[in-house]
């Protein structure tokens, strides 16, 4: 089956349909696989025009069919090309019989090593074609037989190493295994059992083992020397062969690794007992107590001392705001007077207004007397002097609140290729947001994040290690001991959740996953690692990646891009066939995405030394790939302020080492911003990315780290105010007038829509469609009336509880029940006693793939329609919302998002509605 050229393995229904456009003719097919059941298959059919998608589903002895309509018997196949044989055949169900087969493209090797990261080329780039040799065929095999021996052998290498650390072990072993292998082979027939390439292998893999040891011996000799005058024995190969002068055969150098393994081992295991005999002849010859040792208390958090913002206030007067998030006052007093002029408790401020048109300008609403209201504005130094401010603000109003449960944390995002090396003993400007670009100011830095995500590549320390080494620098800083909520490795690909000690309990269904995109997708020096989890209400995901190296390696990065996407397994298992990125509250995608700048390298640095990094941005390949709708559609970005973070010079962030020198020749690296941080929200909910950029400290990589900082929204476990009676309870109803939806396909399929909600007892699906047309070829408009739409019940009618929730929808085919695109609706806006109008996206494994509206209503019963202001909602902007529609209950709206969801070279989405499909896939802005 797999050699058939036909079977297209699991390219995307898009693509399917795009290979048979292109073939062009009535009776062209091919297979792939379905994207709705697990082990089946989809024939898709080309004819007049549209594409026709027919299931193959295996039945309970393997045996496959076409799926067929109720009452028709199916006929059963034992493989797929005996299937295909025979609905080549004219009269057997199909529109056409299958007359021209659509090839699959023959992929070329791909040669995406390391060369140009880390210390040098350490993978060697291979793929793992299909087949095998057995082992009884090694001696005298042809040499066909022996390449196949070779690849088995590799197969079992990448099964034995799914998250194995030893990366560059195992890329001298794949060596090996798909070069050297053969000539150990005919080296055995000749009766040579010597196996010198191996032995040379190893010796090049164990090079810098040697080193290691030296370094551990020498210090292990100098302690036992401390306890046990005598010098300890060195080992005869040891003495007799000095580090600059081994013996160059291979076998010697393997003996003498050997004997350095022995004497370590034989150190170890004597050395406490030697320290603890000698300590106890100095306890009895000098007659000591040994004192009791007591555990040292855990450090208690530091109090946030009062900080102190110079402002004006009015035209000139200069005045001073004191912020004392301990007692919760902010006071204000004239420049130069000792008295504060006014106190304020934080229980009477009523609003925070930030200017948008002069960012270091605000406006603090607060009671002074019953029943009046006062406003003053100040403005500070500087925008980040006002987000300090702010953020304090917020802090006092979190500590001073008597939630239960939080409305808002913050979350802190990290990621950094560590070049193989270790890191540097202190972490402190990465992990308090101190350094290059948009920065936390000196007053905010040191407040401890409720979240800390962290993400690495070319991470060389062991799991274990790096995790205690990440605590031990945040116990440091902030004087708090986090807790592990997760931990996942991808070789040196790590991520590391932790979590402040009062949000272990509101964590819940965690769940981890890795994805290899490395050499034929079977190495693990290129992938992603992920998690997801629940804080209370609020779904969450991580991905950390590193994607594939080299400037003119775009495609292939957008590759790894759709290949995580499709292939990560995290999040409710519910919601597994719907977009990845639609499945969380909030998605945070960061690494090593390794998009270059398409500049001159000259030019490049000329910008970088004006600091003119908007026209850097323009020739960013990630902003040229995301405006092309190609990668990260919809995702947010920080505003870059930062230099480019890759390649500098180990030691020093003063140059760029843009220059690589390799055996075959000369290589280019130009600076780029190739680690970012990326993230994308549910509509309407919170999320403000408050500090975007980079160290300029940390110079043990060619990488320098990068951070951000978010504001975030969360729900919790929602419980009603008024409790159940004897009486049936009123039900909140979610009502459709109709909805129109245009999707990319060549199909005519009839479809239905799938309507997912965690405020849903389970899921619904629609009728099916009752208007449908493809005046625009390559397009379906398909349309549902108020008839053939569910109306939905919510398991809470309570207006502050439906204002959290979220309608997931998918659009799906009748006849494949294959997704043609999922899209999600804030319920927030739609509650009312009339319609409202919405429109949306509809994205399907990483691709736009149409679009939706109509007009829905979600009705709340009368007394349940009291709500409260959530704790980010008092901070505000200075635009006004427009007045609520009297009688109609309201939910407070978000506040406005100051973070663009694309960068600023690419076109704002029109306003009005105007069937943006036709325009999305035209490639017309």
């Amino acid at each position: 089956m797999a050699a058939a050229s036909w079977y297209h393995r699991d390219i995307s229904r898009v693509v399917a349909e795009e290979l048979l456009a292109k073939a062009g003719r009535d009776g062209c097919f091919l297979v792939r696989d379905s994207e709705s059941v697990s082990g089946a298959y989809a024939l898709c059919l080309l004819f007049q025009r549209h594409v026709h998608t027919y299931r193959i589903l295996p039945d309970d002895e393997g045996l496959l069919s076409v799926q067929t309509v109720q009452g028709i018997q199916a006929k059963c196949f034992r493989n797929l090309p005996d299937l295909i044989g025979a609905y080549q055949q004219p009269n057997n169900g199909l529109v056409t019989p299958l007359l021209y087969p659509v090839h699959r493209a023959r992929q070329a090797a791909d040669e995406d090593s390391d060369g140009e990261d880390g210390r040098g080329g350490r993978h060697v780039a291979s793929t793992v074609p299909a087949g095998g040799g057995g082992a009884g065929a090694w001696s005298g095999a042809p040499i066909a037989g022996r390449t196949h021996i070779s690849q088995q052998l590799h197969q079992r290498l990448q099964e034995q190493v799914h998250s194995s650390p030893a990366s560059d072990f195992m890329g001298f072993m794949a060596e090996y295994l798909n070069h050297h292998l053969q000539l150990d082979l005919e080296a055995l027939r000749h009766g040579h059992p010597q196996l010198r390439h191996l032995s040379t292998a190893l010796v090049t893999a164990c090079r810098a083992l040697h080193r290691r040891i030296d370094f551990t011996l020498a210090g292990l000799e100098t302690l036992a020397r401390v306890f046990d005058p005598p010098v300890s024995p060195r080992s005869p190969a040891r003495e007799q062969v000095s580090p600059g002068h081994r013996s160059p055969q291979p076998p010697a150098d393997l003996e003498l690794l050997l004997n350095k393994i022995s004497t370590v081992n034989h150190l170890l295991s004597s050395l406490e007992k030697k320290v603890l005999k000698s300590l106890q002849e100095t306890v009895s010859r000098h007659n000591l107590a040994l004192p009791s040792v007591a555990a040292a208390p855990p450090p208690a958090a530091k109090p946030l001392a009062v900080q102190s913002f110079e402002v004006k206030v009015g035209k000139s007067q200069r005045a001073a705001l004191m912020v004392d998030v301990e007692s919760g006052t902010v006071a204000i007093s004239k420049r130069g007077s000792g008295s504060p002029e006014e106190t304020i408790p934080q229980d009477k401020i009523l609003q925070l207004i930030k200017y948008q048109s002069m960012q270091s300008k605000v406006r603090l609403v607060y009671d002074r007397e019953p029943q009046r209201s006062l406003s003053k504005d100040f403005v500070f130094p500087s925008a980040r002097k006002r987000e300090a401010f702010c953020q304090l603000l917020q802090l006092m109003k979190i500590q001073h609140s008597n939630l239960d449960e939080p409305d808002l944390i913050s979350v802190y995002v990290g990621t950094w290729n560590m070049g193989s090396t270790p890191p540097p003993r202190s972490l402190a400007s990465w992990l308090t947001s101190r350094g290059l670009g948009r920065t936390q100011d000196e007053t905010t830095a040191c407040i401890p994040h409720d979240i800390y995500v962290i993400g690495t590549q070319e991470n060389s320390l062991g799991d274990r290690e790096w995790v205690e080494f990440l605590r031990a620098s945040l116990k440091t800083l902030m004087a708090i001991d986090y807790r592990v909520v997760a931990l996942q490795c991808l070789w040196s690909i790590k991520i590391v959740v932790l979590v402040k000690p009062e949000h272990e309990r509101r964590i819940s269904h965690v769940h981890t996953s890795s994805v290899k995109t490395g050499i034929a997708n079977t190495l693990g020096n290129k992938g992603a690692v992920g998690v997801s989890f629940l804080f209370n209400g609020t779904s969450f995901g991580f991905v950390n990646c590193h994607l594939a190296s080299g400037s003119e390696k775009t495609h292939r990065r957008n590759q790894n891009y759709s290949d995580i996407l499709r292939s990560l397994v995290l999040g409710d298992k519910r919601l597994g066939a719907f977009d990845l990125t639609l499945r969380f509250t909030h998605l945070f995608w960061f690494g090593d995405l390794n998009y270059r700048l398409d500049m001159d390298v000259q030019d490049i640095l000329a910008h970088i030394t004006k600091k003119e990094f908007e026209a850097l941005l323009a020739v960013d390949q990630l902003n040229l790939e995301r405006e092309k709708n190609k990668v990260f559609l919809r995702f947010s970005e920080g505003d870059i302020s930062f230099p480019p973070t890759y390649r500098y010079e180990r030691g020093s962030r003063d140059s760029y080492m843009w220059q690589k020198f390799k055996p075959t020749g000369m290589r280019i690296n130009v600076p780029s911003w190739c680690d970012r941080i990326l993230w994308k929200s549910h509509p309407e909910t919170h999320v403000v990315c408050n500090s975007y950029g980079c160290t300029d400290d940390i110079v043990t990589s060619d990488h320098s780290p990068v951070f951000a900082t978010f504001e975030v929204g969360v729900t919790s476990q929602f419980v009603p105010k008024t409790a159940p009676g004897s009486g049936p309870e009123p039900l909140a109803c979610i009502e459709w007038e109709s909805i129109e939806v245009i999707v990319k396909t060549a199909s005519r399929s009839k479809c239905y829509i799938e309507f997912h909600s965690y405020c849903l007892e389970e899921a619904q699906r629609s009728g099916e469609n009752t208007s449908q047309s493809c005046d625009v070829p390559g397009f379906l408009k398909l349309g549902w009336s108020a008839k053939h739409l569910p109306v939905l019940n919510p398991i809470l009618p309570d207006l502050e509880y439906l204002g959290d929730q979220h309608l997931l929808l998918s659009i799906k085919g009748v006849e494949s029940c294959e997704s043609y695109g999922e899209c999600c609706i804030a319920m927030r806006s739609m509650i009312s006693s009339m319609a409202q109008q919405f429109e949306t996206f509809l994205f399907h494994r990483g691709e736009e793939t149409g679009s939706m509206r109509g007009w829905m209503k979600v009705r709340v019963p009368k007394d349940r329609r009291s709500t409260r202001e959530r704790l980010y909602e008092w901070i505000s902007f200075e635009e006004e919302d427009a007045e609520p529609v009297a009688d109609a209950p309201t939910c407070p709206k978000p506040p406005l998002q100051r973070l663009r969801s694309r960068p600023h070279s690419l076109p704002e989405p029109a306003s009005g509605y105007t069937n943006p499909a036709y325009f999305i896939f035209e490639g017309v802005p």
